[in-house]
């Protein structure tokens, strides 16, 4: 069974591309049941700092703790059980059906050789429902749209079944129905006890679905804060380099370019 919920947290955090400072001395402790936003321009720093977060990358100075403990002490396998990753682009390797693919979530919890057992298979097949591919467990993956195999990565994810959940981009690919459905998704996880880590490029999805956002400036600087109160018109200009536009519908705040 995993341990759940999870912490993760980053202490000192420093993350670097070549000679370019992109985060400096970050510390952010991200708690169960909360939805964390990560928002930036391109190129600063948001995919690096996710991978850094998932132990995938070392960080230039800092670290990353899982549970209390730095995660580079941890075994992938164990890390694994409690961290998931969704990549911003995943490229298929081999065909495979759906089922197969999203069976490959069940991994970390299999020993040496075992085979996927009738429950991994239920909770695969819980999965790709969840996503709204009922019925495409047998379809082929080299016959799937972007967006159904961008579910199928989603749900590979879902039925991993970590206490953390990292999205990196989530939106790609998806239509609006499937990107609020999959966020809402999320949002229900974390009403379950997860923690979800997802970067954004809309300031809106953001400020309808987290509890708190990161801001990336790029250059080192960072902001951490409740997204009721850091993601504003004033803060997102600066954030994005360009004017933003606040405005209010339906008790929803959707932000625009001025």
């Amino acid at each position: 069974m995993n341990p759940s919920p999870c912490t993760l947290a980053a202490r000192d955090l420093e993350v670097a591309v070549g000679t370019r400072q992109l985060v400096t001395a970050m510390s952010v402790e991200f708690r169960p049941g909360e939805f964390v936003a990560i928002l930036g321009r391109n190129g600063s720093g948001k995919t690096l700092t996710l991978h850094t977060l998932a132990g995938l990358r070392r960080p230039q100075a800092g670290g990353v703790y899982l549970d209390a403990r730095a995660i580079e002490s941890l075994s992938r396998r164990a890390v694994a059980l409690r961290l998931g990753l969704l990549a911003q682009d995943v490229e298929e390797s081999f065909v495979t059906t759906a089922l197969e693919a999203v069976l490959v979530g069940r991994h970390p919890h299999l020993k040496l050789w075992e085979w996927e057992s009738v429950a991994d298979e239920r909770i695969a097949l819980d999965a790709l429902t969840a996503v709204d591919l009922d019925g495409f467990a047998g379809r082929r993956t080299d016959t799937l749209s972007g967006g159904e195999l961008r579910r199928v990565a989603v749900a590979a994810l879902l039925a991993q079944e970590p206490g953390v959940f990292l999205l990196d981009e989530p939106s790609n690919h998806l239509d609006p129905a499937h990107l609020l459905g999959m966020l809402g998704l999320f949002r229900e996880l974390c009403s379950g006890g997860k923690t979800v880590i997802a970067t954004l490029h809309d300031p809106t999805l953001a400020a309808r679905f987290a509890d708190r956002a990161v801001l990336l400036h790029g250059d080192g600087r960072w902001e951490a804060g409740a997204a009721s109160q850091l993601l504003t018109a004033q803060k997102l200009s600066e954030l994005y380099g360009a004017p933003m536009l606040q405005l209010e519908a339906q008790g929803r705040r959707i932000f625009v370019s001025a």
